[in-house]
C-alpha cells in the first residue's frame, strides 16, 4: 500500500534576486514575525496607557536580537553541538535554517530584562505585555522551516491524505528502511531515492503554535489580567501545544531521555509548563493590574498600579 499523497515543493531557498543582494525565504519569514509583533504591540499601545510607540520601537529591536541570537545560539548548543564542535563556523550559518524556540526564549528573556531595566518597568509588566505578539513571529518561523524543508515529522503507516515525502530526509530515509526493512511497502521512489511519508510537523506547530495560541493569548489579553497572568497562559500554552506536536515531529539524533520515548523538546517545554500554572496561580492570588485608567473598576482593587492616560 502506497500512502504518498504529496511530494514537498522544494521551492528555491532564495525569495528574491535582484543580483547585489539575495532575500532568503527563512531571513524573509522573520521580518514577517518582527513586523508583525511591532504592528500588534503597537496596537496594544492604545489600551495600555502605560506604553508608548517609540517604547514598541525600542521593545522589538530588543527582542529581535534576543530571538536570533539566543535561537541561533540554542539550537547549536542544544541540538548540533556535535556539528560545532566540528566546525565552529556552523554557528554563523543562519541561512540555512536552525533555530531553537528554547534558546530564542531564553534570548528574549535576557533581552526583556535589559528593556525593564531601562525603562524602570517590573519584568512582567514587559513580558505580559508583548506575550501576545509572540505567536505570529512562532507561525513565521514555522512557515519558514517547511519552506526550508527542515524539521519534518515522524514516518507514518497511517495512510492520511496530507502525509509528504521529503528529499531532504533522503538519508534519514535510507537509515530507516535500513532499520524498518518491512516500511518498504509504503515507501515511493522519487528520482531514484526511497523516500517514507511523514508528517508535515512544521504546519501542525504553525497552527498550534501560531494561529491557535495567538487567538488565545489575543483573547485573554483583550481584558485586564492580573500581572504575570497573560505569561503564564503563554508558557502554559505554547508548552502543552509543543509536547503534544513533538509526538509528530522527527526527533533529533540522541533524543530518547526517558522511557525511550521523550524527545528534547518535550522535556524542554515541560518546564514551562510548570512555570506557566505557577505563574497563573501567583497572579490570581495576590492581583496587581498595570496600565488602567484611574476610572476602571480593577483600579480600586488590592494591588492595582495604573497610570494616568497618555497624551
Amino acid at each position: 500500500m502506497i500512502v504518498l499523497t504529496l511530494i514537498h515543493p522544494q521551492p528555491n531557498p532564495v525569495a528574491l534576486d535582484l543580483g547585489f543582494v539575495q532575500a532568503h525565504w527563512y531571513g524573509l519569514m522573520y521580518l514577517l514575525a518582527f513586523a508583525f509583533a511591532y504592528g500588534l504591540a503597537w496596537y496594544r499601545t492604545k489600551r495600555r496607557a502605560d506604553w508608548t510607540p517609540d517604547m514598541v520601537a525600542d521593545l522589538v529591536f530588543y527582542g529581535a536580537m534576543g530571538v536570533i541570537l539566543g535561537g541561533r545560539i540554542g539550537y547549536v548548543l542544544l541540538y548540533q553541538f556535535g556539528e560545532f564542535l566540528a566546525n565552529p563556523l556552523y554557528l554563523f550559518k543562519i541561512q540555512q535554517g536552525g533555530m531553537s524556540f528554547h534558546g530564542g526564549f531564553v534570548g528574549v528573556l535576557l533581552a526583556m530584562l535589559l528593556f525593564a531595566r531601562k525603562y524602570k518597568k517590573p519584568i512582567f509588566n514587559v513580558l505580559d505585555f508583548i506575550a501576545p505578539c509572540v505567536p505570529t513571529g512562532l507561525l513565521f518561523g514555522r512557515i519558514g522551516n517547511f519552506i526550508n524543508g527542515e524539521l519534518w515529522g515522524r514516518v507514518s503507516e497511517g495512510g492520511y491524505s496530507w502525509l509528504m515525502l521529503f528529499p531532504q530526509a533522503a538519508n534519514a530515509d535510507y537509515e530507516q528502511l535500513s532499520l524498518h526493512p518491512a516500511w518498504q511497502r509504503i515507501a515511493e521512489n522519487v528520482n531514484g531515492y526511497w523516500l517514507l511519508p511523514r508528517h508535515p510537523s512544521q504546519l501542525y506547530q504553525a497552527f498550534t503554535e501560531g494561529v491557535l495560541l495567538f487567538i488565545l493569548l489575543w483573547w485573554f489579553a483583550a481584558k485586564p489580567r492580573p500581572r504575570m497572568a497573560v505569561s503564564g497562559v503563554f508558557l502554559l500554552g505554547y508548552g502543552v501545544a509543543r509536547f503534544c506536536t513533538e509526538f509528530f515531529r522527527q526527533p533529533d539524533v540522541g533524543y530518547e531521555l526517558f522511557f525511550d520515548w521523550m524527545s528534547k523538546g518535550q522535556l524542554y517545554s515541560l518546564p514551562m509548563v510548570i512555570f506557566g500554572v505557577l505563574l497563573l496561580w501567583q497572579a490570581y492570588r495576590r492581583p496587581i493590574y498595570d496600565g488602567l485608567p484611574a476610572s476602571h473598576p480593577l483600579a480600586h482593587t488590592h494591588g492595582a498600579h495604573t497610570q494616568g492616560t497618555r497624551t
